[in-house]
Order: structure tokens, then sequence, then C-alpha cells
């Protein structure tokens, strides 16, 4: 099936909604966006069933902890009725009175169901600090969980 920009477009909204539903803590919406044999790869390489997931992703982002939160390096893939979608996550946390900042890279495999897309897995990895993108490719931001204005 040949890629069109419909899917792209799609699954671009898929992957803000899905950042989005984090930063909300929106578990009703994220669940509507979930495969029914979705699974989670965490950092540490954990697997967590849909289930578990979705109960982490109640309070999973809590901005007095969490005061900055892009997604950046956006990178999609459609491969027939599977999608990769690809991007990073810059963070800032607060911990012990300092300011402590990182990236994850994120994968997360989309199959599509009908004329919708589903997210079936998502799997974490920590960014060496030697691998972080620049800011040139930021998607969307967050500050103490409001979303920047232009994003």
């Amino acid at each position: 099936m040949p890629l069109h920009n419909q899917d792209l477009a799609q699954l671009r909204a898929l992957n803000r909604r899905f950042i989005h539903n984090f930063v909300t803590n929106d578990v009703a919406g994220h669940d509507a966006i979930l495969h029914p044999e979705f699974i989670e790869i965490g950092t540490s390489g954990a697997c967590q069933n849909r289930a578990s997931y979705l109960r982490e992703w109640a309070t999973g982002f809590d901005p007095e902890v969490i005061s900055y939160w892009d997604m950046r390096d956006e990178h999609i893939s459609v491969l027939g009725d599977l999608a990769l979608v690809r991007a990073v996550t810059k963070w800032v946390r607060r911990a012990d009175g300092a300011a402590v900042a990182g990236m994850t890279r994120y994968t997360d495999v989309y199959l599509r169901t009908g004329d919708r897309w589903l997210c079936v897995q998502a799997q974490l990895t920590p960014v060496a600090e030697r691998n972080y993108p620049d800011d040139s490719g930021i998607v969307c931001r967050y500050f103490d969980g409001i979303l920047a204005e232009g994003s």
C-alpha cells in the first residue's frame, strides 16, 4: 500500500496526542489510541502490559516534578499497515532542589486497524548526552505541564 500524506498527518497527530495525553495524565484519551495487545518496554528493559501501563499513566506526569518537557527529532516510517514513530523527549526534573535534564528516545509501533492507527508497542531508551538532538527539531514543548504557545 503506497504511503499517503494522510497517513503521515494522522501519525504525526497521534504522536502529539500521545505526548499530550502523558503530560495531562489523560488515561481515557490514551486508552483510545492503544491496541488491545499493547505492551510497553521501559527504559530498564522491563515489559509492562496494557492495564498496568494505563494505571501508571494516571499519575506519570507531575508538573511539580517535571518542569519542562518537549518532543523533538520526530521520524515516521510507514511499512504497509505498520508504522514506526520515533522521536526524543527532553525533560527537566526537579530533584533535591536542583534541575536535572535528560532525554529519552522512543519508538512507538502503530498498526493500521481498519481506518485507524493504534499503538501496539512503545519502547523507551535513555539517550547519552553525546547523542542529544539539538533544539531545531522541537515539535512541541510544555512548561510546568502547560503546552507552550505555537507548539
